[in-house]
């Protein structure tokens, strides 16, 4: 009987590692190819095109045009798809029906299972994205203006405007708008201002 039991027994090898190498594999994987794909490929594109314009053409009007509308099609991209897809944030501008304009920053939560909007993978390739280009627009217009290629001028500023400007849309979504940084403060300061106040009631008199 006892010989029995034991042939019907089955090793059983628990791999504890499988759940943390699947979770892995999961932030790694891009989930939106395209819009990754697209949230690199207009502002490379029209970094290629600014530095090697003129062994494809000779007109500044084709080159200017051709970099302005890369540089147009980045901003709308970034700002309305890539943002959301990517790491779940999103900036826009909202007027009143009095006229009055307010800027909004917002940043999707994490689901309740602690699942996030896109993985690391992603996170990474649009945070690259979108420091790198505009420190290379800023550059572009200091070696344009030393260089005293002005024509040239307003197309580096452009580029650095739109690119700077997604860019801080999309650090103010990170970091939470000026009214809650302040919140923040204000409140960090009150309690501590109560805890020093309970400090000095509850220490004895000499």
């Amino acid at each position: 009987m006892r010989q029995v039991m034991m042939d019907d027994t089955e090793d059983v090898s628990l791999d504890f590692g499988a759940e943390e190498e699947e979770l892995a594999l999961r932030k790694n994987k891009i989930r939106h190819p395209l819009a990754t794909f697209f949230h690199l490929f207009f502002r490379v594109s029209a970094i290629i095109t600014y530095l090697f314009c003129d062994w494809f053409s000779r007109s500044f009007i084709a080159c200017f045009v051709t970099i302005l509308l890369l540089l147009s099609f980045d901003f709308w991209s970034v700002k309305n798809v890539t943002g959301r897809l990517l790491v779940g944030l999103r900036w826009w501008n909202q007027v009143d029906d009095d006229g009055t304009s307010h800027w909004i920053f917002e940043a999707r939560k994490p689901s309740s299972q602690g699942k996030t909007v896109g993985g690391e993978a992603e996170s990474k390739i649009f945070w690259l994205g979108l420091i790198v280009c505009p420190i290379m627009w800023a550059i572009f217009v200091f070696s344009t203006f030393f260089s005293f290629k002005l024509k040239w001028l307003a197309v580096v500023m452009l580029g650095a405007s739109l690119q700077v400007a997604n860019l801080y849309g999309y650090i103010k979504c990170k970091v939470g708008s000026g009214k809650t940084l302040t919140s923040m403060a204000t409140s960090y300061l009150g309690r501590q201002f109560l805890k020093s106040a309970m400090t000095k009631e509850e220490s004895p008199e000499p």
